[in-house]
């Protein structure tokens, strides 16, 4: 990355700058590949944070099916992570995982889960989809699929089974597997989604918009074909064990984490970890500086996670004065992490597509992204409705009281509400469902369609190559706002 001009002799946020066009020779988003290349089965640069509101089991599948990488946090009990990556590596591949209900679940049951909109909709099968002896859902149980559209026309109390109607349309597994086919079969039939089925099994649901999108994303597989998932862990307690735990369920990328990693634990926990040679690629931080970066490699870590208080949920800097303008944070680290043969996640601040791109200008191999991803369907906890009807998921910081009384729910009420004296950041906030981009899905549509374009406008035809030709300018917030769209009342 160059700036237009000279070197700032300030820290930035990615507000404070912009991308430069220069001359291309992309014709095309398509020939942009947007793998990280940073040693992980990502195959585009987004990382779903390590937090509880964030990275469950289902968000973590979906993102791993179109390329990214989903981070279980470190919150969790060590057997709930075992059955997390456990069962994002049962998930399908090629189509969508079913939403399976009985036929006596309500519509508010289902509204919980699904929100009322075009392009997703509920499996509904007798048994709530009982398994059979082979473990897999056989297709006599399934009595259609029902629309999630039309849940907004029916009363909360409806039973599921009294709305779906029989015979809805179905794909065999092979016919499924030919993207162009099976967009054919889906519009011709008008349906929403359609189940995929094989050997008399259901595997899986289908839209068209999923069948297009397998023709767009890579998915993120582990080497036997599964789906890739991260994990994180403390710095605390017996890290070797943990991490050997998470390694023998199948984890493919396993993250460190703590708030202030340039700290003599963060480097004892990577030593004992990295000398387990897992095999696997060690995630470590946050942190804001080339030293940080250099002590972190020496002890074992291949890619660092930068970045301190520019999370949407922390309130670090307000707290503490403590972090660092985020753009300038991800541009030094890389830098060192580069001479190292090293990685950076950008971990933090991005509120639009323009963020990810700059990120990427300043060096970082993916990007982390946390409330953006809280306010999606897949993400954990259940849908709500506030008093106008807009529906939401609640999100919290991960130093907050409520994720200390999480982390540390086991100790007496004494120590635990010492622990709570000395917690950081915001217990609840409502993060809205955009009624156009209510799926993790439809936020990765709009961000990677972003972030291809800026390839495009650097000429540069891999993540790579932005790297080197990304051509940054500094701006007034008067500039900022001057990219920003009108609003439609105006």
């Amino acid at each position: 990355m160059k700036f237009l001009s000279e070197q700032p002799d300030v820290d930035l946020t990615y507000s404070d700058v912009f991308l430069v066009p220069r001359r291309s020779g992309i014709t095309s988003r398509l020939e942009v590949d947007l793998a990280p290349k940073d040693g992980t089965p990502a195959t585009v640069p987004l990382v779903a944070s390590n937090m509880n509101s964030v990275t469950g089991p289902r968000l973590a599948a979906v993102l791993a099916r179109r390329g990214g990488l989903g981070i279980l946090p470190q919150d969790m009990p060590l057997q709930d992570l075992d059955a997390a990556i456990r069962e994002v590596k049962a998930q399908p591949v090629s189509w969508d995982t079913p939403l399976v209900l009985s036929p006596a679940a309500t519509v508010a049951d289902a509204l919980r889960l699904i929100p009322a909109v075009k392009g997703h909709g509920i499996v509904v099968a007798d048994g709530a989809g009982r398994l059979d002896a082979s473990g897999r859902i056989p297709v006599s149980s399934v009595r259609g699929i029902l629309p999630a559209a039309r849940l907004a026309t029916a009363l909360p109390d409806a039973q599921l089974g009294d709305l779906v109607h029989a015979g809805s349309p179905a794909l065999e597994a092979e016919d499924a597997a030919d993207a162009r086919a099976a967009f054919d079969v889906i519009t011709e039939t008008g349906s929403d989604l359609v189940t995929v089925v094989d050997h008399g099994h259901l595997v899986g649901t289908l839209s068209a918009r999923s069948a297009l999108r397998s023709t767009l994303y890579a998915p993120a597989l582990d080497a036997d074909g599964r789906l890739a998932v991260g994990a994180a862990v403390g710095i605390n307690g017996d890290v070797a064990a943990k991490a050997q735990a998470l390694a023998a369920a199948g984890v493919d990328v396993l993250v460190l984490d703590t708030a202030h990693g340039h700290q003599e634990g963060m480097l004892r926990a990577l030593a004992t970890v990295s000398a387990l040679d897992l095999g696997i690629p060690l995630v470590a931080g946050n942190i804001v500086t080339a030293d940080g970066v250099h002590d972190l490699v020496d002890a074992g870590a291949s890619i660092l996670k930068v970045g301190v208080g520019p999370g949407a949920m922390c309130t670090t800097r307000m707290m503490t004065a403590v972090g660092r303008p985020q753009f300038s944070a991800v541009l030094e680290a890389a830098e060192a992490a580069r001479s190292l043969g090293a990685h950076v996640w950008a971990d933090g601040g991005v509120r639009y597509p323009r963020d990810v791109a700059l990120a990427l200008a300043a060096g970082a191999a993916s990007v982390m992204i946390g409330s953006w991803f809280a306010g999606t369907i897949e993400a954990p906890g259940q849908l709500q409705a506030d008093a106008d009807g807009r529906i939401f998921k609640e999100s919290w910081g991960m130093a907050s009281t409520k994720a200390v009384q999480a982390r540390f729910g086991r100790l007496d009420a004494y120590d635990r509400a010492r622990k709570e004296l000395f917690a950081e950041g915001i217990s609840s906030s409502k993060i809205y469902l955009d009624p156009l981009r209510p799926g993790v899905e439809d936020l990765l549509d709009m961000i990677t369609s972003g972030v291809r374009s800026s390839f495009t406008y650097a000429g540069a035809a891999s993540v790579p190559e932005f790297h080197d030709r990304a051509l940054v300018g500094r701006q007034s917030a008067a500039g900022y706002e001057e990219g920003k769209a009108l609003p439609v009342s105006w």
